[in-house]
């Protein structure tokens, strides 16, 4: 065991501790909070939100992004997870499924909606369908049927229906 004397600096040197350099990366915000991502800067996002930030709600939707399960907002607009690598990020704002509830946890009324109208099925398609809704309501304050088959989603449950439903319900108002 090592005595106490030994562990004390020797006379002459320097107790001066120099911080590193911060390491080069890519900055952006997700969900309102701020990163620097100092990976491969290739790397999708999808896997960037999934393997490092754990944030799983954004789900793997094909090669390129095919079905809408990967859909996120980048700076407002919609945009696929999967087919988006990291490094197109600097200085953007990304906002995912998890960034939608209040920090308090109460829901977006668009989630409150799926969940007033069991828009949820089996739930991998869910997240998508809430990012592409957001986004269609972002653009259009009353959507029509055509606007809203117009979105990228695919669901295998056959919630469409009842998602066309929650959409109507916000776009109503009938949220609070």
């Amino acid at each position: 065991m090592a005595q106490a004397q030994d562990q004390l600096p020797t006379p002459g040197t320097s107790n001066t501790i120099v911080p590193e350099k911060v390491r080069e990366g890519v900055d952006l915000e997700i969900n309102g909070r701020s990163y620097r991502h100092i990976g491969d800067d290739q790397m999708p996002l999808l896997w960037y939100l999934r393997d490092v930030l754990r944030l799983t709600g954004t789900k793997y939707s094909g090669e390129h992004g095919e079905g809408g399960y990967d859909l996120v907002l980048v700076d407002g607009k919609l945009a696929s997870a999967t087919s988006l690598p990291v490094a197109k990020l600097a200085g953007k704002t990304v906002t995912t499924v998890e960034g939608l509830a209040a920090a308090d946890g109460t829901l977006h009324p668009l989630q409150q909606a799926f969940v007033d109208e069991d828009a949820i099925g089996c739930g991998y398609c869910t997240p998508g369908w809430l990012m592409a809704s957001l986004d269609l309501l972002n653009r259009h304050s009353q959507p029509s049927d055509n606007d809203i088959d117009l979105l990228p989603n695919l669901c295998r449950c056959g919630c469409q229906t009842r998602v066309r439903r929650a959409i109507k319900r916000v776009a109503k108002g009938a949220h609070a």
